[in-house]
């Protein structure tokens, strides 16, 4: 099996590669990615030179279609599983354009590509984001309706529906799933999780959007990366799964665990002025994937979490750096 990731280099991208590699010997995997800001090779260095001409990597923009033409002739792909995004919010208010050349035109490229050039499956990775905001209960289904609220989520609905059109009109192999927020190891410095990870380890400043109650369904990306590697092998063509960690916490509940954890003070918590257009909830309703394909999450939010403090307080060499970018 011959598949292509893209956005490989960046965070939940770079986990697949490495589940891949362990998981499936059997199988080759080319990367693509063009190593913006948060898209680092760094992220595999210790897995990708042990494995020789099972990792092959190719440094572009899914939005070049020259490109990506080249990469889909020479390598006849037998799947492709696309992680490739613009994904910070913020950065999305402050500069929208970005966010539609990647995330709407990059997917188009990477469709046409892949159905011209018969590469079997193609696997869209979304997010929660397209459904909006939640109120006080309840959870998100696959039928829930898409409301995107951001840039980001804007970006993000128009790939999604993207693919599922290409099923519908072309009859391509088309999935799609929609996870819920990711954390773990090698998520770049500017999201929730490691920022206030990093920032606690300095002393410096928690800076926590308005009150801080909004909530977040956390998954660990390990167990995403499982959900995806089982729609990928067992999914049906055309359909949409969410992937969540049931895992419900406040912001700043997972601010005062971080804290808890490394012995610091809650004096440190800045409370900042919100973000525009910040969506109050997301929960996902993940009860299709685990009745259709047997995935459940493994991991709780209290230990998950736990266990990636561990990995940034052992990795001061990866992210120290990155907090310059």
């Amino acid at each position: 099996m011959r598949i292509l990731v893209t956005g490989g280099c960046g965070f939940i991208g770079s986990n697949f590669v490495r589940l891949l590699l362990s998981a499936r010997p059997e199988w080759t995997v080319h990367n693509v990615d063009a190593l913006t800001y948060a898209g680092n090779p760094a992220n595999l260095a210790d897995v990708v030179a042990n494995v020789g001409g099972r990792y092959v990597f190719h440094h572009a923009d899914i939005a070049d279609a020259a490109a990506m033409e080249r990469i889909f002739a020479e390598g006849k792909f037998d799947a492709v599983v696309s992680f490739a995004a613009e994904s910070h919010v913020d950065r999305s208010i402050s500069g929208p354009m970005a966010f539609i050349q990647t995330n709407v035109v990059g997917t188009g490229v990477l469709l046409d590509a892949a159905r011209r050039h018969k590469a079997g499956r193609f696997l869209q990775i979304g997010t929660d984001e397209v459904y909006g905001s939640l109120g006080p209960t309840g959870r998100f289904s696959e039928q829930s309706p898409i409301q995107p609220s951001s840039p980001y989520s804007a970006s993000k609905t128009s790939s999604d529906l993207l693919a599922l059109a290409h099923f519908h009109t072309y009859g391509q192999d088309v999935l799609v799933t929609r996870c819920s927020n990711n954390y773990g190891p090698y998520q770049f410095p500017e999201k929730l999780i490691p920022l206030m990870i990093t920032n606690a380890m300095g002393d410096l400043p928690l800076p926590v959007y308005g009150d801080g109650l909004n909530v977040r369904d956390w998954i660990h990306v390990h167990d995403h990366n499982e959900a995806a590697l089982a729609v990928l092998e067992r999914g049906r063509s055309g359909e949409v799964y969410n992937i969540g960690g049931d895992g419900e916490l406040t912001n700043i509940e997972v601010v005062r665990m971080i804290l808890s954890e490394l012995g610091k003070p809650e004096t440190l918590i800045k409370y900042v002025a919100d973000r525009l257009g910040h969506d109050r909830r997301y929960a996902i309703d993940s009860s299709k994937i685990q009745a259709e394909l047997g995935w459940k999450p493994r991991h709780r939010p209290d230990a998950g979490i736990r266990e990636t403090i561990a990995w940034y307080v052992a990795n001061r060499a990866w992210w120290e750096p990155l907090r310059k970018k």
